[in-house]
């Protein structure tokens, strides 16, 4: 019964599909070891995220 109580509530959603979690390790300026920016951005971004 639990799975047909979930596939009814993401029957109608498609606002989560237009993000997509992005990681990318960058070099910390101040200590010089390495920290990770994690984002959600629009799937249109992704490129546009990992070229900056």
């Amino acid at each position: 019964m639990a799975k047909k109580a979930v596939a009814t509530l993401q029957e109608g959603k498609t606002d989560g599909r237009a993000y997509s979690k992005v990681i990318k390790m960058v070099k910390s300026p101040k200590t010089g070891a390495y920290v990770f920016d994690e984002r959600m951005v629009p799937n249109e971004a992704v490129k546009d995220f990992f070229k900056k």
